[in-house]
């Protein structure tokens, strides 16, 4: 299933996934094997100064020809989303410049005829599971692997081997037993598309006819006083609500809860109090799932589950929140 590539075209490629699944990785190692096929290659990350888990995403441009074209993708050919739960954040900018020609590739459990639905798109949406109840959690540690096998295929025009050499490149600092897993699980899912092989077609250059500047915004020179960044107001921090962060969250079991208050005390947001009782109580808009309080419970009350689990959990586990 092989659409046309013109002779000047250009793939725009751009993966989204959260600080710590490896999207800066996964651009790498489909750029490595653009390059050792002869193409032309740009690839570059973009993020800011959040922890782990807050959404970033990566880049990758590759040509026959010179890239001319600089900065984030705008109009991409292909879209590949490591974590579903990025799809309702506005802020994480999944959907930004998706056309009827953009092809969507989504790590999800859901199947691809509900997730084109949901997301009212009419281009090819495709989806994958590496999932912590297929896979364990640590297959997580490798989505940005899974994310570029699946890519390269997508495209068809790089190769099984070009593959494993750009993985082996990029990550051989690593150790063997890590290159491997990550070999294993790219060319999975390198196999997995081959009835979608070559589905991604190049776009063509971008015109500049029509190009509207940017509309500059005139700042009037006043004091530093006045016009040096600074916050007055008390309590802004709460309104980042963090949460929107956390790949995986605690859950807290009474039963077993012995109520040292080990959790609330080792805690580095605070975000766990206690209530008259002494059981703790989560402020899940702000827990960024660090799962410290899991690591530190002495008798198995914090549990941690993944995120996209815990929006269909019927237990009474996920009620403690603050």
């Amino acid at each position: 299933m092989e659409r046309d590539k013109g002779s000047s075209s250009l793939y725009r490629i751009r993966f989204h996934g959260r600080g710590g699944q490896g999207m800066k990785k996964a651009s790498r190692i489909l750029g490595s094997a653009f390059f050792r096929e002869g193409f032309e290659v740009q690839d570059a990350p973009r993020y800011g100064a959040e922890r782990r888990g807050a959404p970033i995403f990566a880049y990758v441009r590759a040509s026959r020809y010179p890239i001319k074209e600089r900065g984030v993708i705008h109009k991409p050919d292909l879209v590949i989303v490591a974590d579903d739960t990025l799809l309702v954040i506005p802020a994480a900018g999944v959907l930004h410049g998706v056309s009827a020609d953009t092809v969507l590739l989504i790590n999800s459990s859901e199947n691809e005829e509900s997730l084109k639905a949901r997301l009212q798109l009419s281009g090819p949406v495709f989806s994958f599971s590496v999932t912590s109840k297929e896979e364990g959690l640590h297959a997580l540690r490798y989505v940005g692997a899974a994310c570029a096998g699946a890519a390269a295929r997508l495209t068809g025009v790089i190769a099984r081997f070009s593959l494993e050499m750009a993985i082996r490149d990029e990550l051989s600092h690593l150790g063997d037993t890590i290159v491997s897993k990550n070999c294993a699980l790219a060319l999975r899912l390198y196999d997995l598309m081959a009835q979608q092989e070559g589905i991604v077609a190049s776009g063509c250059s971008i015109s500049a006819v029509g190009y509207r500047g940017p509309e500059w915004v005139t700042i009037p020179f006043e004091e530093a006083r006045v016009s040096a960044p600074a916050v007055f107001s008390t309590g802004t921090s709460e309104q980042v609500q963090t949460g929107l962060w956390r790949t995986e969250r605690p859950v807290f079991e009474a039963a077993l809860c012995k109520r040292c208050s080990l959790c609330a005390i080792y805690c580095p947001e605070n975000e766990i109090l206690l209530d008259q009782e002494g059981y703790p109580r989560i402020d899940y808009e702000h827990c960024k799932g660090c799962l410290l309080c899991v690591e530190q419970c002495p008798t198995g009350a914090m549990k941690s589950m993944p995120e996209g689990d815990a929006a269909t959990d019927t237990q009474g586990g996920c009620g403690n929140e603050t």
